[in-house]
């Protein structure tokens, strides 16, 4: 690899329900998450229009992991019966304020949590010995 350049990794994936991961450090590296995503809830069979609204809530959870915490993250995706989850899991505090209304309209932060809520089917918060993990669920 040259100078300059960093390597994101993915896992390979060994079937369509497999899991997959990926690891992002920086914001350059959302472009190719999104697209890790998509692709990774099409082949598992999340209908498009729902592909996009996972995409965003991951978008999201990553945006907020590199601007609160240090070292970046990973995603992880696999299917399950008639379910897709997602994990977005990093070195923060366990402490997500999940579970709120919408802020104003003139509010500066704090919508980030609420949308994810209201595109997923289920959202929850783990503390694991790899980091904090916010499991996002929704089904097929």
């Amino acid at each position: 690899m040259s100078a300059g350049r960093r390597e994101i990794r993915i896992v390979a994936e060994q079937s369509a329900h497999a899991p997959a991961t990926m690891a992002y450090q920086v914001a350059t590296d959302l472009r190719a998450l999104r697209a890790f995503v998509c692709t990774g809830a099409l082949a598992r069979g999340l209908p498009p229009h729902r592909v996009e609204l996972l995409t965003l809530a991951v978008s999201e959870l990553a945006t907020n992991t590199l601007q609160h915490t240090t070292g970046g993250g990973r995603v992880r995706l696999w299917a399950e019966a008639d379910q897709l989850f997602c994990d977005v899991i990093d070195q923060g505090p366990p402490a997500r304020a999940f579970g709120r209304n919408m802020p104003p309209a003139d509010a500066v932060r704090g919508r980030g949590l609420a949308i994810v809520e209201q595109v997923c089917d289920e959202v929850a918060v783990l503390t694991e010995p790899e980091g904090t993990v916010v499991r996002l669920r929704l089904g097929l």
